[in-house]
């Protein structure tokens, strides 16, 4: 049918008509006055974006009232989605103005039919606004129509609505907005319903109006009744007029309350029932007609994060919802948003410049760009913007200092941003067309505009957008509807969820945030402390072995501090840490004053530590010396970080914490590797359970980030326990990709279908998930017990949380501030599985 008359029993679904057609359907079936609706399919709105339109009689014939006014709503599959504007008045013309102006006056009539032939003008023959807008009688817009068209004015209705549903089909297929709602998730072939319904008119005699309610806050979700109600309009004319009223009772004059009692009463109980009924809490559009209540629509509740979560968990306590039905209805994004300080809705803002949203959050602060005056400048109290190229590991502790962190280069999962999101800090990279000059100190933007160290800038690193000056920011809010919502999450989840965890601040939010242990301990953060930093660069610098060795004896206590910290914060959690991965370069200056610094440090030439440091680097670092290879050509340094890990191990065993170390080695792609490497690892801990003269136990297991790794996982399970497979450098190098440069070029793949999403956003099932899924199948053919896990960004991604759930993973970990984002993934690939419940 092209058409359907909507009736508490008539054929309406969603996927056909739309998310509009089917709420005003389910608002007549809880007896609600909703005037006469007819709804058009999505391929009805198809054809006639195509040019083959419905019987327009026919629709007009359906409704049997004297004057014949219709509006025309958009209704697509989901709210989120958006769609065309909603025309009112179609149909009007002269003679309905005159005969209205026998009914309620040639005033009230001359404004019905000029805001009708505005609407029709502009929003659908897309005309000039101006002359219409400058019209002020029904003549003057009427003339002006017929000077910009060459016809005068159209009397038919059914002339009306031909148009108005041609104009807001083509819109629909338009390209600016398929790519907004694409960029809300909806497919590329989304349909359009429209609604086509009888005009309840705010104009007439005695008491008539139009306004909007809704039943709680949209910052706090808590009880509140608010909105606008004004006499003698239509739509929601009421939420931007200065004489529109309030709705409960108020001391700064009348309000609905006080002047339509039992219509106020009746939008209470409106608002009662829909919550009830349609298990959400809803905003209202309705009409007042010569005293009597008319509801035109039933919308979600605009609402912030925050909101959201207070909403459902409310519709908990009043078992209007179960905990399952909660969890489902809260999407990750939400949540994410929730965690982070976000954007003031009423601030008024100046964006800069875009870039890639590597880390969401808003933070102003002085540009600083350098690790040194990052750490100067919040030393005296002040908020710092770290400003790089592109970071090292040696900017970590500049990032820790800075509230935020912009580059020039990278992409999603580039080092700024993997660290940054680890740290909870806002990031973007890639910023169009941003220059900067390191020596002067300077970033330039596209438009020529210059801004020095010491300006302040605000990140917004939820869109991607750097803002002139300070902009207030809103606190992220973990109240106890939080608590409940993640403890439903856990009640429910089946497969774990730990945290990428670098140092004990890490490692105490991933116990705020109900980590299940310590995923992923990346060990080379550790090193990039001034003390720490100076001593790894003397066993760098080492000719010999046993002066290499000598340098590391001092750093060993560091490390045994620092894992006997983890320990003792996880409380018999587990851990898992990384052997040291970067190569060694990443460890020495670039600048000429870190490298003057080291040569004092090691009372040498300037000169032949400047050689060292160029015999060090690597044409392809990714590729080059790194992980389990420097592990066997410089085994000092993993026997040091062993030894350390066993003696933090039974310190923290001394202080009556259970621990059982879990140690990974990097970058594996053969047996032979983690044979060798193991085997130093076991005399390590035979030495140390005979030195200190008790027992431990530990597990080996390999970070599976080469093809070759997962493909050969079979064998490499002889000598380990799991395989933790990090999707970020798999990604890397199954695709050929730099993650680093890849954002330059990825929106251009993504907008050509050459791929469906960013891989290094999005796992990529069909090539890195298949090297998961060889790699899982024949590591536990050869042992049963094979730990297995995902670690990196795509931790935090809920589509690659259900692939590894469904693939039989037993955890996933991510940055700290993904954890309770990957605990609701979790709980609702569980609930998906089960096929009881499904998102809305």
């Amino acid at each position: 049918m092209p058409f359907t008359e909507i009736t508490p029993t008539a054929d309406i679904a969603v996927h056909r008509h739309g998310n509009r057609a089917k709420c005003l359907q389910r608002l007549l079936r809880l007896g609600l006055p909703v005037p006469q609706t007819v709804a058009l399919s999505f391929k009805t709105v198809r054809e006639s974006a195509q040019g083959t339109l419905p019987d327009i009689a026919k629709i007009l014939g359906h409704f049997a009232t004297t004057p014949l006014l219709v509006s025309v709503r958009s209704s697509s599959e989901a709210a989120d989605w958006g769609g065309p504007g909603t025309i009112l008045n179609v149909g009007m013309n002269t003679e309905t103005r005159d005969h209205l102006a026998g009914e309620i006056g040639a005033t009230l009539a001359d404004k019905i039919y000029l805001r009708f032939i505005r609407s029709f003008a502009i929003d659908v023959m897309r005309l000039d606004e101006m002359p219409f807008l400058e019209a002020c009688t029904v003549d003057q817009a009427l003339n002006a129509y017929e000077a910009e068209m060459d016809v005068p004015f159209p009397q038919n209705p059914e002339t009306h609505l031909s148009e108005v549903l041609r104009s807001m089909a083509r819109a629909w297929e338009g390209t600016s907005a398929r790519l907004l709602r694409q960029a809300q998730g909806a497919p590329v072939d989304a349909g359009l319903g429209l609604v086509v319904q009888r005009m309840a008119l705010g104009h007439g005699a005695g008491q008539s109006g139009s306004g909007v309610i809704q039943f709680v806050s949209s910052s706090s979700g808590l009880p509140q009744v608010t909105g606008r109600y004004m006499g003698q309009s239509m739509g929601r004319e009421a939420l931007s007029a200065d004489k529109a009223l309030y709705l409960t009772k108020d001391k700064r004059g009348q309000s609905l309350e006080d002047i339509l009692p039992d219509v106020f009463q009746d939008l209470i109980a409106a608002g009662e029932v829909m919550r009830r009924g349609l298990k959400e809490e809803m905003q209202i559009e309705f009409t007042v007609e010569e005293g009597r209540l008319a509801v035109l629509d039933g919308v979600r509740t605009p609402r912030s994060a925050r909101a959201d979560v207070k909403i459902v968990t409310a519709l908990v306590e009043d078992g209007i919802l179960t905990r399952e039905e909660a969890v489902m209805r809260i999407t990750p994004a939400t949540l994410s948003q929730l965690l982070h300080h976000h954007l003031d809705p009423d601030e008024q803002v100046t964006v800069l410049a875009e870039g890639i949203a590597a880390s969401p959050g808003v933070a102003s602060g002085k540009i600083v760009f350098d690790a040194t005056a990052a750490q100067a400048t919040a030393a005296q109290g002040e908020a710092c913007i770290l400003v790089r190229r592109e970071t090292a590991p040696e900017d970590v502790r500049g990032m820790h200092a800075a509230v935020a962190i912009l580059t020039e280069r990278g992409g999603t999962t580039s080092h700024a941003a993997v660290i940054a999101r680890g740290l909870g800090l806002p990031c973007i990279t890639s910023v169009n067309g941003l220059t900067i000059n390191m020596r002067k100190k300077t970033i330039t933007l596209a438009d020529g505009r210059r801004f020095a160290a010491g300006d302040i800038l605000t990140i917004d690193g939820t869109e991607g957008r750097v803002l002139a000056g300070q902009v207030a920011a809103q606190a992220p809010a973990l109240d106890a509807a939080f608590s409940d919502l993640m403890r439903w999450a856990d009640d429910i989840r089946d497969i774990g969820v730990r945290a990428n965890a670098d140092t004990p601040a890490d490692a105490m939010l991933a116990r705020r945030f109900g980590a299940d242990g310590i995923g992923l301990c990346r060990t080379e953060h550790m090193f990039f402390e001034p003390g720490r930093l100076t001593l790894m660069r003397e066993a760098i610098f080492a000719s010999e072995p046993q002066d290499r060795a000598a340098a590391l004896e001092r750093l060993l206590p560091m490390q045994r501090a620092d894992f006997t910290e983890l320990f003792t914060l996880m409380e018999g959690w587990p851990v898992c840490m990384r052997l040291l991965d970067p190569p060694l370069h990443e460890f020495l200056p670039t600048q000429m004053e870190g490298i003057r610094g080291l040569a004092e440090a090691l009372n040498l030439p300037i000169s032949e530590v400047k050689a060292r440091i160029e015999s060090l680097e690597e044409f392809n670092p990714m590729l080059g010396m790194r992980g389990v290879r420097l592990g066997l050509v410089v085994p000092e340094i993993y026997e040091m970080q062993a030894r350390a890990i066993f003696e933090a191990t039974v310190e923290a065993q001394a202080r009556g914490i259970p621990v059982v170390p879990e140690i990974m080695i990097p970058l594996v792609s053969a047996r032979r590797e983690v044979e060798l490497v193991g085997a130093r690892v076991d005399a390590i801990a035979s030495a140390v359970r005979q030195e200190h003269r008790t027992a431990f136990d530990y597990t080996l297991g390999v970070m599976v980030e080469t093809p070759r790794a997962a493909l050969r996982a079979g064998e490499i399970a002889e000598f380990s326990s799991f395989l933790s497979f990090g999707t970020n450098d798999l990604t890397q190098m199954t695709y050929g990709l730099s993650r680093d440069d890849a954002g330059r070029f990825m929106s251009t793949y993504v907008n050509a279908q050459i791929y469906p999403e960013d891989p290094f956003q999005r796992l990529d099932v069909e090539g890195v998930g298949q090297l998961l899924l060889i790699g899982a199948e024949r590591g536990r053919a050869v042992r049963e017990t094979m730990i297995l896990s995902l670690c990196g960004e795509h931790g935090g991604d809920p589509e690659a949380i259900a692939f590894c759930r469904k693939a039989g993973f037993d955890y996933v970990s991510c940055s700290p501030y993904r954890v309770p984002v990957s605990k609701l993934a979790a709980a609702q690939a569980t609930l998906t599985a089960t096929s009881k419940y499904f998102l809305r």
